[in-house]
């Protein structure tokens, strides 16, 4: 696709609302590394990762974590598998890459990129109303205080717009991160998309059940906006809501126009709005850190994610294995192909990585303050804190992923600990991979393909 063509389109330990599904992603990326050309120590280290190895090992022999695996790739070649432990505290199934993890909020680049083969589609435009697919959404109201009176509105100035839910400044909200009067009004009207277990957790609040995706979306419009859509990026529900447009403007689910558009084409058959019964085997305990213990709050076997969810959650229901997360982190890497089999056009994934924020977006006290946001994911401003060509997210039970195609590589972290901040392994994943890489280009690299 030419790009004429395309400019048309144009988270001490505890449970929190922001942690337990705030997943902040890949933060914070080393420093000055897109201009070192290091890759190709990933072809040929000598060493693989000691640091990294080292780490994953310190996180399993120390009982911090029941198992943890890094699956990192140059261009698209297969990646280089770092593990250890299993998948459950005390048993015997080692973790590998096929192992099942939960994706949280990285599921929110993988809808991101289907909102973008939509608009490479012609079937939407990147700047275009919402209320256009989702009329509910024609005449919304803007809270004067984002914590206060629900009664104390103005008419939005500016209309949602497609480029506004893709980089959570539509102004919506998240009942992990908003307070007051709107927080207690998304959870009496189900607009929690997510779920972590079946028991009630600390710090959590207990509601109706959210509701299908249609009855979602309108119950969502018919509540204020925090914020005037364009003028700040805060963490929404954004995302599970192009989930529905994507179900709208495809005449598909969104997990079945991912199966049939990106899943199926990548050979990604481990990954799953809904664990199947005979993957249960696969599939880890999620825990939460508590007094130098881990308490298990999901155990696979009897584990949330074995129900039928109330609709696909486009910002954080997946789960799936480090192997398929690496083929689809392989496709962005390649602008939308994957060893010959092209998703989208290279054009598209470029503008999907770049920075789509609305100008003049206010940044400040942000996770992403003084970095751009794609389509679900951070993406780098070209700056040494911000390195061009980075883009990437990551899950509230601790998982990241990234790729960095100004040096042809790209990495994903998975485990399993909720809230992902108890520990600093998701936050630091990408300065533990940049690390080793800089080591292996300052020594020369090795001479043993992994």
């Amino acid at each position: 696709m030419r790009e004429d063509k395309l400019a048309h389109m144009l988270e001490p330990t505890g449970f929190s609302r922001r942690s337990v599904l705030g997943a902040i992603g890949a933060s914070a990326f080393l420093a000055g590394n897109s201009s070192v050309a290091f890759a190709k120590s990933i072809a040929s280290p000598a060493s693989p990762f000691p640091g990294l190895t080292k780490i994953i090992n310190d996180y399993v022999a120390e009982k911090k974590v029941a198992g943890m695996l890094a699956a990192i790739g140059m261009g698209q070649e297969d990646p280089l598998v770092i593990s250890a432990g299993t998948h459950k505290l005390g048993g015997d199934k080692a973790v590998d890459i096929n192992t099942l993890w939960r994706l949280y909020s990285q599921t929110k680049p993988v809808t991101g990129m289907a909102i973008m083969m939509l608009i490479e589609d012609g079937l939407l435009k990147l700047d275009q109303p919402v209320a256009d697919v989702l009329p509910e959404f024609a005449n919304m109201r803007v809270l004067q205080d984002p914590e206060g009176s629900m009664d104390e509105t103005v008419p939005a100035r500016t209309q949602i717009t497609i480029r506004h839910l893709l980089t959570h400044t539509a102004g919506l909200g998240y009942s992990i991160v908003s307070k007051g009067p709107i927080l207690t009004a998304y959870y009496a009207k189900g607009i929690t998309p997510g779920v972590v277990s079946r028991m009630p957790l600390p710090g959590t609040q207990p509601g109706p059940p959210t509701p299908d995706a249609a009855t979602f979306s309108k119950n969502l419009a018919s509540l204020p906006l925090v914020y005037e859509p364009g003028s700040k990026w805060s963490y929404s529900v954004s995302i599970d809501l192009l989930g529905y447009v994507v179900e709208v403007v495809s005449g598909m689910p969104l997990e079945d126009f991912l199966q049939k558009r990106m899943f199926d084409p990548l050979g990604m058959k481990d990954t799953f709005f809904r664990v199947p019964a005979d993957r249960v085997k696969d599939f880890t305990d999620n825990y939460s850190p508590f007094g130098g213990s881990l308490i298990p709050i999901d155990p696979a076997e009897t584990s949330i994610y074995l129900d039928e969810p109330a609709f696909a959650f486009g910002g954080a229901g997946l789960v799936g294995s480090g192997g398929d997360y690496d083929k689809f982190l392989a496709m962005l890497l390649g602008f939308g192909t994957y060893k010959g089999t092209a998703i989208m056009q290279s054009e598209t994934a470029k503008l999907g990585m770049s920075n789509l924020l609305p100008k003049g977006t206010d940044m400040s006290g942000t996770w992403v303050a003084n970095h751009g946001f794609g389509a679900g994911g951070r993406s780098g401003l070209g700056t040494t804190e911000s390195p061009a060509g980075t883009f990437g997210w990551g899950g509230a039970a601790g998982t990241s992923g990234f790729v960095d195609t100004g040096n042809g590589f790209r990495a994903g972290g998975y485990t399993q600990y909720i809230p992902s901040n108890s520990y600093p392994f998701q936050s630091n994943f990408p300065k533990y991979v940049y690390a080793d890489l800089l080591n292996q280009a300052a020594t020369g690299g090795g001479k043993t393909s992994p």
